[in-house]
């Protein structure tokens, strides 16, 4: 049996004038986790918010007290040198830091953003830096990207450097709003037969006419945003997308 439903709604999508109550209001409505989406205008070509914001969200939403439990912050750091926040998204309150295999294979090894490094970080690197600074550590992959790459990483008999999620993307990252692309589910399937105990995250385009599909490739993180945030009935949808995981699992 795959790990029970998380339903991780990005705030990308919710209301930037009121944002920490609309950060509690989607855990009372039933989310799980809350998807923070980090971009820095160079890995994507679009920019978000960073490490303040995080910090100020942060006494909106109780801390999970077991890992991967409600109140999750999962932050997807679409950034260029992503071994550089880690220390400042932790100090933020991130509780799990989701980082691209595209920049770490690409990225320094410099541990803060002021510094520099003739040196280069990679993968397993990257996990082992997010584990020893007390966080989860998630790895995503852009759809042009195969999904044997990981198998290496995910194969590792060193558990400090194995993952503890991964995250499939099923849209190209940088903008909300885009048409889910159910080409990238094979990534997912594979995934799931590999690693059946694996946290599996999807994001891009899931919504309640989605969600069937992602859910029996064996996707159980799901992230939403439009999809919740825009509804009328949030709790609904939320409660929707946790019962098409949960029958398939």
């Amino acid at each position: 049996m795959s790990p029970p439903a998380i339903i991780a709604p990005s705030i990308l999508s919710a209301d930037f004038g009121a944002l920490g109550k609309a950060c509690s209001d989607t855990i009372h409505h039933g989310a799980s986790w809350l998807h923070i989406d980090i971009m820095d205008g160079h890995f994507v070509p679009n920019m978000t918010f960073g490490a303040p914001v995080v910090t100020k969200i942060r006494p909106h939403v109780q801390r999970p007290s077991t890992a991967c439990g409600k109140g999750t912050f999962d932050c997807h750091m679409m950034i260029a040198e992503p071994k550089k926040w880690v220390k400042d998204f932790q100090k933020a309150g991130c509780d799990l830091y989701c980082f691209h295999y595209e920049a770490a294979v690409t990225s320094t090894a410099a541990e803060n953003p002021a510094d520099r490094s003739d040196s280069q970080t990679s993968p397993k690197e990257m996990v082992r830096y997010v584990h020893e600074q007390k966080m989860l550590a998630g790895i995503a992959i852009k759809p042009d990207t195969p999904v044997d790459v990981l198998w290496d990483l995910l194969d590792n008999p060193d558990e400090k450097e194995v993952p503890d999620m991964v995250l499939v993307m099923t849209v190209h990252p940088g903008f909300g709003g885009q048409k889910f692309m159910a080409s990238e589910l094979p990534k997912v399937r594979a995934l799931r037969q590999r690693y059946p105990e694996l946290n599996i995250e999807v994001d891009g385009g899931l919504s309640e006419a989605t969600i069937d599909d992602a859910a029996e490739a064996g996707a159980n993180v799901i992230v939403a945003g439009s999809a919740v945030f825009g509804a009328k009935d949030p709790a609904d949808v939320i409660s929707k997308l946790r019962k098409a995981v949960e029958t398939r699992r």
